[in-house]
């Protein structure tokens, strides 16, 4: 599990393979990814967009950029959370994703929360942030 904590938005990330998609033989890999969001602030905070960096094993990068998440531009009051699952297809057997959440408070300030970086590994591949 990886968490980081921006202005007391703490994000979690579970990452796991998903064999039964991957095809290896093809170089095709996919992993899910859980990701909880939780807000430890006095403020009601609105995901907005987001913005991932996606770094295979050879070291080819995707920038992702996007209205919110899962379709969805979630409001979180203090003290609660928010919770989705996506995925991320990878041509190597690892890699690695980071990036950020641009949220929105109720009086309009907008800024950016950390989402920690991750490894995607094989399930038998020690689990290391790359």
């Amino acid at each position: 599990m990886y968490r980081a904590v921006t202005r007391n938005i703490q994000i979690t990330v579970e990452p796991y393979y998903l064999a039964e998609e991957s095809t290896p033989e093809d170089e095709q890999f996919f992993w899910a990814y859980t990701v909880s969001i939780e807000n430890f602030s006095s403020e009601t905070i609105q995901l907005r967009s987001r913005h991932w960096h996606i770094i295979d094993a050879n070291g080819h990068t995707q920038e992702v950029n996007g209205a919110g998440v899962v379709g969805e531009e979630p409001i979180i009051e203090p003290g609660g959370s928010f919770q989705y699952t996506s995925g991320c297809p990878l041509n190597t057997s690892s890699g690695i994703m980071t990036g950020n959440y641009r949220m929105q408070t109720d009086k309009g300030e907008f800024f950016a929360v950390k989402i920690p970086a991750f490894s995607l590994d094989l399930p038998d591949m020690v689990k290391t942030v790359h």
